[in-house]
C-alpha cells in the first residue's frame, strides 16, 4: 500500500515534468539553455556508470532536455562528488550519489573537501549493491560457519577493494561478531586485483558487491557463504544471508541516490524527486538491475527520507570505524 501511494504521488507530482521549459516563479523556465549534465565519480563500464546511462535517456525524455553523462572519476569517487558540490545550483548539474563516497569515505577520511549532507540537495535512492563473501568454488570452506571456525585458530585472508571501504568494514564486523580474531583484511586498489589474487589462491576469500560476481556465481566459478541483504535475493536464492546465519548486524547495501549541489530552487528539487520512481520502473533499468542483482529499495526513500537513510548510515559506519581505528590516509 505505501509503495503505491508513493507511486500515485510521484506520478501526480511528475506530470508537470512532460512540459518542457516549465516555468517556476521568479526564476524563469527551467530547463531551457543546453543539456543537462550527469556527473557519475566513477569510471566507465562500473555500477555507477551503468545506473547513471541506464537513466539518462528516460529522465531527458521526461525534462524535454538532453542528459549528458559525465565520467569525473579519481580519489574514490571524492573528485567527482566535489564537482558537483561546487556547481552553481541551477538545475543543470546533477550527480548520481554513491554510499562509498558519502557514508563511507565520510566515515573512514580524516577530512573531505565536502560536507556529505549539507553541501547537496539529496533528492532520492535509486538502487542498492548488497556486498557478499565469496570463495572459490573448490575451497574447503562450504558455509560461512567453516569460515569462522578457521579464522579462530588459523589465519584466513579475505580482499576488499581498499581500506575504508564498504566491504572492508564489514570483514572486521564480521570478525568481531563471529569472534574469528585470525580473520586478515587484505586491501587492493578495487575489486579486480582481489578477484585475481582470491582466483589465484593467494587470499582464501574476498567481500565485494555483489554486482561484479552475479555471472561467476550463477556460472559456479565462485561460491558465496553469505550476503547482507535482509531476505535471500530471488536471483540467487542458494546464498543464505549474514541475518538468518545468526548475523544481523551485518546487513547492510552500498546504495546510489540522485543528488544536486545545495541550494537547488525548491521547485527542481520537488521535480526531480517526483521523477524518480518512474525512472526505476524503466524497463531497460528493472531488465539489467535484475540481472546485476541490484534492486531499487521498497519504498524508495525520497527527498527527506533519504536524507534520514543517508545521516543513520554515516552515524553507524563513522562509529565502526572509529570503534576499530580504520582510517584511510
Amino acid at each position: 500500500m505505501q509503495r503505491r501511494h508513493l507511486l500515485g504521488l510521484a506520478a501526480g507530482l511528475a506530470a508537470p515534468a512532460l512540459v518542457p521549459g516549465l516555468a517556476f516563479g521568479q526564476g524563469g523556465a527551467w530547463p531551457t539553455r543546453g543539456s543537462i549534465r550527469l556527473v557519475a565519480q566513477f569510471p566507465p563500464g562500473g555500477l555507477v556508470d551503468t545506473i547513471s546511462r541506464l537513466i539518462a535517456p528516460p529522465m531527458s525524455a521526461a525534462l524535454g532536455q538532453s542528459v549528458v553523462v559525465e565520467n569525473r572519476a579519481g580519489a574514490g569517487g571524492v573528485i567527482g562528488t566535489d564537482f558537483v558540490a561546487k556547481s552553481p545550483a541551477d538545475g543543470y548539474t546533477f550527480l548520481v550519489s554513491h554510499a562509498s563516497v558519502q557514508v563511507f569515505s565520510t566515515a573512514t577520511l580524516p577530512s573531505l573537501p565536502f560536507d556529505p549532507i549539507n553541501d547537496f540537495t539529496h533528492l532520492g535512492m535509486l538502487v542498492e549493491a548488497p556486498n557478499v563473501l565469496i570463495v572459490k568454488a573448490d575451497s574447503p570452506f562450504k558455509t560461512l560457519a567453516d569460515y569462522l571456525a578457521a579464522a579462530k585458530t588459523k589465519a584466513v585472508r579475505y580482499g576488499s577493494s581498499g581500506i575504508g571501504s564498504a566491504p572492508h568494514l564489514l570483514g572486521v564486523m564480521l570478525a568481531s561478531v563471529g569472534q574469528a580474531p585470525q580473520l586478515d583484511h587484505v586491501p587492493y586498489r578495487g575489486s579486480a586485483p582481489a578477484m585475481q589474487d582470491l582466483l589465484a589462491g593467494t587470499i582464501e576469500s574476498m567481500i565485494d558487491p555483489v554486482t561484479t560476481n552475479v555471472q561467476q556465481l550463477k556460472d559456479g566459478n565462485l561460491r558465496a557463504l553469505a550476503i547482507s541483504t535482509p531476505q535471500r535475493l530471488p536471483q540467487l536464492p542458494n546464498i543464505p544471508t549474514f541475518a538468518e546465519l545468526g548475523y544481523a548486524k551485518l546487513t547492510s547495501s552500498q546504495w546510489l541516490g540522485l543528488s544536486a549541489p545545495k541550494g537547488l530552487p525548491a521547485e527542481i528539487a520537488q521535480r526531480m524527486t517526483a521523477l524518480i520512481p518512474s525512472l526505476l520502473e524503466t524497463p531497460q533499468l528493472k531488465e539489467r538491475c535484475e540481472q546485476l542483482a541490484t534492486l531499487p529499495r521498497n519504498p524508495t526513500p525520497l527527498g527527506a527520507d533519504f536524507v534520514r537513510v543517508m545521516r543513520q548510515d554515516i552515524e553507524t559506519w563513522t562509529a565502526i570505524a572509529k570503534q576499530f581505528n580504520i582510517v584511510q590516509s
